[in-house]
């Protein structure tokens, strides 16, 4: 409180004596109101404190970063606007062409392959019946083959009989005449 060094009743600079009141009554308490005022932003009132370090750190950040940030960030909404409007129905039309192109490119191979396959299995189809036909015709050749062995066989046979007779009769002769000679 202000008062005096010398004068505990009186406020500083009044001319009234000590314990006199006043008519105002609010002019000395002024100062005192302001000073609790002060002392109470001060200590409890942090809002301009922590405004002021706002406005200092938003200051030095848009100095030192020069606005770097939202002009990067603009750079990037720009580009994706860009990407989203343009890049994209362009890279999505030509995506489809040349899906199309080749699925029409799948679609005439798939078609030429079946038609090989198809050829294949018809030749394969020949091969077997050929090979089924050349194979009836070995039987046959076969059945008439040992047929023939049969008979030249029975032939050979017959005519190791004949032979064999004619050597019988021979030795036969051969064996008269020597005793015709042996009797002698």
């Amino acid at each position: 409180m202000s008062s005096g060094p010398g004068a505990p009743g009186k406020a500083a600079g009044s001319p009234l004596p000590a314990g006199r009141k006043r008519d105002s009554g609010r002019a000395p308490a002024h100062p005192i109101i302001k000073d609790i005022g002060e002392i109470h932003s001060r200590l409890l009132d942090h809002r301009p404190v922590i405004q002021g370090e706002i406005r200092y750190f938003i200051k030095e950040f848009e100095e030192k970063r020069g606005l770097r940030e939202v002009r990067v960030l603009e750079n990037l909404n720009t580009m994706i606007n860009e990407t989203n409007d343009q890049t994209l129905p362009k890279c999505e039309q030509v995506m489809h062409d040349d899906l199309n192109e080749a699925l029409k490119r799948l679609q005439a191979a798939n078609q030429r392959i079946f038609r090989l396959q198809q050829r294949e299995q018809e030749e394969r189809k020949l091969q077997t019946d050929m090979l089924m036909a050349g194979e009836k015709q070995r039987l046959a050749h076969w059945e008439v083959f040992m047929k023939d062995q049969h008979n030249k066989r029975a032939e050979v046979d017959e005519e190791h009989r004949k032979a064999m007779e004619r050597l019988k009769e021979q030795y036969a002769e051969m064996e008269k005449d020597l005793a015709k000679y042996s009797s002698f």
